[in-house]
């Protein structure tokens, strides 16, 4: 089931990514930057650090926030609220999807 998770783990692409791949959203992995585009940390930038493909969150990371008791933890985004800015095209399959791009 993990492999369904990550799909719904997809985030909206920037305008200039839109046109490259021609594509609106794609699943986030890890290594991408992103924009975070509602809530508390509205406009910051930064990279992905996790996907929780079973907490269906993603960490990013320098955002992180404090416990009561004083512990630094990472803050879980959900990806309808980030944007994709950047790609880490380290992965055979996602070159892939950017060559394939929409039919």
């Amino acid at each position: 089931m993990l492999h369904k998770n990550h799909k719904k783990l997809s985030a909206h692409l920037s305008k200039e990514l839109r046109t490259q791949i021609k594509r609106r959203s794609l699943p986030v992995r890890k290594g991408d930057t992103v924009v975070v585009m509602r809530g508390e940390h509205k406009k910051k930038e930064d990279k992905i650090f996790k996907v929780d493909l079973k907490g269906e969150r993603v960490y990013l990371e320098a955002l992180k926030g404090r416990k009561v008791s004083g512990e630094e933890i990472r803050i879980p985004f959900n990806t309808s609220n980030l944007l994709l800015k950047e790609l880490s095209a380290e992965d055979k399959e996602r070159q892939a999807i950017f060559k394939r791009g929409k039919a």
